[in-house]
């Protein structure tokens, strides 16, 4: 099956008919929307005619409130219903994107929050929990012992100035000499 190749002038040519015809239909849409216009300010607008007693004015203005107060219900309602629909086409949609299974993640940010806000924010308000360990730890004061006193003064040279390296070596010496237990049998040193 062989299809031919319609020309570029009857293309065109068609094409132009097309739009003509669509142009015609519009202008006719357009009139007949004038037309409706009128017709409904007619029904529901009836030409003005204005009471020339006060009494008939009065009548006058208590009719046009209670055609205000129709009007607004009626406005009421249908504002109702339009949020009501608007509600549920966006259920709809987020239950179409739920189905689909593809949905956007929305953009999170680093938020600083200490362990306590958080279990604040987690438990509510009733709970104060107060994840300061270090509180809840007993202080235990550092008792200074006479041995670490005796070595401190005995320890590196550098530490004090005013002794040489001379009592340092004989203090270094005699620490270590009472201290073995070979120069324990020794008479000459007395023993520790």
């Amino acid at each position: 099956m062989s299809e031919k190749k319609m020309s570029s002038s009857r293309k065109h040519s068609l094409k132009s008919l097309m739009l003509a015809i669509a142009k015609g239909l519009l202008e006719e849409e357009a009139k007949e929307q004038v037309e409706w216009r009128k017709r409904y300010m007619e029904e529901t607008c009836p030409p003005l005619s204005l009471p020339r007693t006060m009494q008939e004015l009065q009548d006058f203005c208590k009719e046009i409130h209670h055609k205000i107060d129709v009007i607004d219900e009626e406005r009421y309602d249908l504002e109702s219903k339009v949020n009501k629909s608007a509600k549920e086409i966006e259920d709809l949609h987020i239950k179409v994107q739920d189905l689909k299974g593809k949905f956007k993640k929305p953009a999170l940010r680093k938020v600083r929050m200490s362990a306590d806000a958080m279990l604040k924010a987690l438990l509510g308000s009733k709970h104060t929990v107060n994840m300061d360990l270090r509180a809840n730890l007993k202080q235990v004061k550092k008792e200074v012992k006479e041995e670490d006193t005796e070595m401190s003064d005995v320890g590196y040279w550098c530490k004090n100035k005013d002794k040489s390296i001379m009592d340092y070596r004989k203090k270094m010496l005699i620490a270590t000499n009472f201290m073995s237990p070979l120069n324990a049998s020794l008479p000459f040193l007395p023993s520790p």
